[in-house]
């Protein structure tokens, strides 16, 4: 078994000089994290970790032979595999799709996304050539650990090949609320929301991004969850939040080399005796660059005694320097830099010392230890790893982090001081207070947030991560242990040719036919009214047809097939071989006249549902009413119904998308409780596919054999996948081909 983890980039890069290959350590978070993880396993002989490979872009366009010895020779020496991407879909896909759609959409900046089918042809194309290098090295036992947005539709690609294949997807970004990810073409956000799905455990780094995506599989897949848990196809998938840490005992222990030293030295000699604001950030519209200087002019006017004492260090690392946008943003920058320090600077003193470039590790942590404040202030950000960087490099404990409440760490950090990065006067505000603020009340603030970065760091978040999609990939074997596989299959048509007397109970819609927005408009298709026949022709056979709908319908559908009893508004009525309707047992229908009106009351208030009145019975059906709300207005029914019914002779069900009352003691279970309990039959067999058919599954005797259409826990024996399943079945009890 071996881990492999897909990234759009590979964490070398790859250059080429006068035709000879170098290759060299790649910046960033993911990649400095995930190295440290992998460098952990490899390190501890207590953790018997998977062996690796890392799959991505190399950064490079090279010619075959390049190509070549890149992928046979030169990267499987550092555990890398790569994927060659030619450079008109590079560009339409990362600085296209990626950095043009998704990038300003999922940080909140609609105005700045563009919408290009194009652009997501090649997104679409460069997902499959990740698909194609997996195909190449993955192996069935393995581990593929896909990250971040560039590759949303890879899970699902490799799920409609490798099945059973452990997939994890961690989203490093924000993930939008519904009314933002509504904004992508429908085709789009269905395919991207699939092709997440199409991992077992998905990750956020928030407790909001995970809701906010499980709403958008909601309100636009249609499916619910229960604690982040949701069945798909055929799997149990979980999206879950894990808040990624950082190598704290890098940072914190790093202050004390002596090349982090001596940066250190200079920075102090250089700053002199004043307070130092830090302000580190690669160049992008998201992370609030403009706001914070705006936000320090103000602090300046508003301050003059802090005239001379105070400095703003503000880094900005490039990124992105082909793109209009991020030009325009850079010059804006430098405006602003030079206005603040013209308007404020004096002879002995510049308020603000900017410089564009990227730092090393040494000088990165030295200017840590020597600032006093950072001012982190993000317009939206997924996590913002600087934030605990910052507070890990203080050995001392004192400083003061000033932090955007629109970044991820905010949900974990929430001891430093939490601004909203567009309240210009609040972070002036903040500055003020947080270089006045007690050393005292600093170090007791930095000491819990530096024990609980210390706790959940890099290692552990993605031990944590690996943990629960292991525990997840178990739960998902225990689940399939109960899908009627081929040998437990070819037992029951052994049983059941063998049986002299048998008993077949069959639910009706969503069990032999697919379910509809209106049930009574379900007729049975030819294929279904065969197969009913052919079975009840078999005199060993005694057949039950079961509907929550009234007997009328099941007359007009079923009542001319000969020797086929029905069972209709979930048990109140039954018909048997003699051709008589009778009620299970003496019935009241008086309470209709309290309860419809509370049902067509919250028919009212959900619109696409429908009250459905029968003699003994009374339903809501919302199957084509908005699901969010739905979920929402069938809570508040049942609440009241229970509270209202207290007193009343009378039982509440919910089936799919359906709420029903009926008479106290009236199910599917009793209502076929004599034919169960006739002890001739040497064969029963029933099938059904929601809640209303577990009181069934409850009262089949030992030897029976019950089924349950739909991935759920159930009473029955068995789960089938869908009602065609469950038609191929009885196709082969009756001797004809699989459909």
């Amino acid at each position: 078994m071996k881990l492999i983890i897909v990234s759009n980039r590979l964490p070398v890069v790859v250059e080429k000089k006068d035709e000879k290959l170098n290759l060299k350590m790649s910046a960033g978070g993911l990649v400095s994290g995930l190295t440290a993880y992998l460098d952990s396993v490899k390190g501890s002989s207590s953790k018997k970790g998977p062996d690796f490979l890392w799959i991505g872009w190399p950064e490079i366009s090279p010619d075959e032979k390049t190509k070549k010895l890149l992928k046979t020779k030169e990267l499987p020496k550092l555990n890398a595999y790569p994927v060659f991407i030619p450079e008109e879909s590079m560009d339409k896909y990362y600085h296209g799709f990626c950095n043009n759609t998704i990038w300003p959409l999922f940080h909140y900046f609609p105005s700045y996304t563009v919408f290009d089918h194009d652009l997501w042809k090649h997104y679409k194309i460069v997902n499959n050539l990740f698909y194609d290098a997996v195909t190449e090295v993955v192996e069935p036992d393995d581990i593929v650990w896909v990250h971040d947005y560039h590759l949303m539709l890879l899970p699902n690609l490799l799920r409609q090949k490798y099945p059973k294949l452990a997939i994890g997807f961690f989203l490093h970004i924000p993930f939008p609320t519904f009314e933002i990810f509504r904004l992508l073409p429908g085709k789009w956000r269905e395919e991207i929301l699939q092709g997440i799905l199409g991992a077992d455990l998905i990750g956020f780094h928030t407790h909001d991004y995970t809701q906010y995506f499980l709403r958008c599989v909601l309100r636009i897949l249609g499916y619910e969850n229960n604690m982040g848990k949701l069945i798909y196809g055929d799997r149990i998938i979980k999206a879950e939040t894990f808040p990624m840490g950082i190598d704290y005992d890098k940072y914190h222990n790093g202050v004390t080399k002596p090349a982090v030293q001596k940066n250190k030295d200079k920075l102090l000699k250089m700053l002199s005796d004043m307070k130092v604001v830090l302000s580190i950030d690669r160049l992008d519209y998201t992370k609030g660059i403009i706001n914070r200087l705006i936000a320090y002019e103000k602090f300046l006017t508003d301050n003059p005694r802090w005239h001379g004492k105070v400095i703003l260090v503000i880094i900005v690392v490039p990124s992105r320097t082909g793109v209009e946008q991020y030009r325009q943003m850079k010059k804006q920058i430098d405006e602003m830099v030079g206005k603040i320090n013209g308007r404020f600077g004096k002879m002995n003193w510049i308020p603000i010392l900017y410089q564009y470039r990227s730092l090393p590790f040494e000088s990165l942590v030295a200017l840590y230890s020597v600032s006093d404040i950072a001012l982190i202030t993000p317009l939206r950000d997924g996590m913002n790893l600087i934030a605990k960087e910052y507070i890990a490099s203080r050995r001392e404990g004192d400083g003061v982090l000033i932090l955007s409440e629109m970044a991820g760490t905010a949900k974990e950090l929430g001891e430093a001081v939490i601004i909203n990065p567009n309240d210009i006067e609040e972070i002036s505000d903040a500055l003020k207070e947080a270089l006045e603020k007690p050393l005292e009340e600093q170090i007791e603030s930095n000491k819990v947030m530096q024990e609980r970065i210390k706790r959940y760091n890099i290692v552990k978040w993605a031990e944590d991560f690996m943990q629960q999609l292991l525990l997840l990939k178990s739960e998902q074997r225990q689940f399939s242990a109960r899908l009627l596989n081929s040998k437990a299959e070819k037992k029951i048509i052994s049983k059941y040719k063998k049986a002299k007397r048998r008993l077949l109970i069959l639910d009706y819609e969503g069990t032999i036919i697919p379910f509809s927005g209106h049930p009574q408009r379900v007729a049975p298709n030819r294929q279904v009214i065969s197969i009913i026949k052919k079975l009840a022709k078999d005199k060993k056979n005694m057949v039950v047809i079961m509907s929550g709908s009234e007997k009328t319908f099941l007359e007009d559908w079923f009542g001319k097939i000969k020797d086929v009893a029905l069972v209709a508004e979930n048990g109140s009525w039954i018909k048997g071989l003699d051709g008589e309707w009778r009620v299970i047992k003496p019935l009241t229908n008086d309470w209709k006249e309290q309860i419809v009106p509370i049902l067509k009351l919250y028919s009212e208030r959900l619109p696409g549902s429908f009250v459905e009145e029968k003699e003994y019975s009374a339903s809501l059906y919302y199957r084509k009413a908005d699901t969010e709300l739905s979920l929402i207005r069938a809570k508040e029914l049942l609440d009241d119904l229970v509270e209202f019914t207290a007193n009343l002779d009378v039982q509440i069900s919910r089936g799919y998308k359906v709420i029903a009352v009926t008479n106290s003691g009236v199910n599917k279970g009793t209502a076929c409780l004599h034919w169960i309990k006739d002890k001739s039959y040497d064969f029963i067999f029933a099938a059904g596919d929601n809640w209303t058919d577990e009181e069934l599954f409850k009262l089949m005797p030992f030897k029976a054999t019950s089924i349950r259409i739909g991935i759920v826990q159930s009473y029955a024996d068995y789960n089938l996948q869908s009602y065609e399943e469950l038609l191929n079945l009885l196709k082969k009890f009756i001797g004809e081909e699989q459909l």
